[in-house]
């Protein structure tokens, strides 16, 4: 894969591409970068085009200021236009859920399939409560990937993740969820100590014919805890929207 870049705004959008197909948008949460999907990219990329991005002020893009979780998708949106993707798979992390969402409801025509993986959009409660849990959502996870959870963290600085917590929290997408018009997958960890499976079911159950999958063993990383798993629902949810030959 090679490193490209799309500035729109003053803003940079990073990412990587590899395979052929329709293409498949991956976007990180709080305090990840592409590196996250390291297990997911070989299984998606067999079948399909995988754009691996990283947001502004994140992973390729860690010197940036970051953005809200609107403004970083009317970015992705407009990365979206100027690529002339359609028949897109938009599949987001944590936040990069809570993004997908936005940039679904901005480009319906665009937006085919959307997976969203342990999401928020729904969570509510202060910055400190959401610091609490953070150590319990690593232990619950893959404990070999906390090094990375760190190393991003730490390359995105305290400033860029403070702006993102708490325009997070601010944002709910409660009224958007019955609109949008994308085949929807909502995976989560049943171990999520971070964003709680109930909220899980809560938004799947809002999303007009979104299917709700939950893996036991996983936790917040779903993708990193249970990969196997993850790329599997994914592939089949694709394979089940695809047209049936006559």
């Amino acid at each position: 894969m090679r490193s490209l870049q799309f500035r729109s705004g003053g803003a940079t959008l990073s990412y990587d591409a590899t395979g052929r197909g329709d293409p498949l948008v991956l976007v990180h949460g709080l305090s990840g970068s592409s590196r996250w999907w390291r297990r997911n990219v070989p299984a998606l990329s067999a079948t399909h085009r995988v754009y691996v991005l990283d947001l502004a002020g994140y992973g390729q893009a860690a010197r940036q200021r970051a953005l809200g979780v609107r403004e970083a998708a009317a970015l992705i949106a407009a990365w979206l236009d100027h690529q002339d993707l359609q028949r897109v798979t938009l599949i987001g992390h944590s936040m990069g859920g809570h993004i997908c969402m936005h940039v679904a409801a901005l480009r319906p025509g665009r937006v085919r399939n959307l997976v969203l993986a342990c999401a928020s959009g729904l969570l509510k409660g202060s910055l400190y409560r959401l610091a609490l849990n953070l150590p319990r959502a690593a232990l619950t996870g893959r404990l070999t990937f906390v090094p990375r959870i760190l190393a991003d963290a730490a390359r995105s600085g305290p400033l860029n993740l403070w702006r993102s917590t708490t325009d997070l929290l601010r944002d709910s997408v409660q009224d958007l969820l019955p609109h949008l018009a994308a085949r929807t997958l909502v995976i989560w960890g049943a171990r999520d100590a971070l964003v709680p499976a109930s909220l899980g079911r809560v938004l799947a159950a809002a999303i007009p014919g979104a299917r709700y999958e939950e893996i036991p063993r996983a936790g917040h990383v779903v993708m990193v805890d249970a990969p196997a798993q993850f790329n599997a629902l994914v592939l089949d949810f694709l394979r089940e929207g695809e047209p049936q030959a006559s």
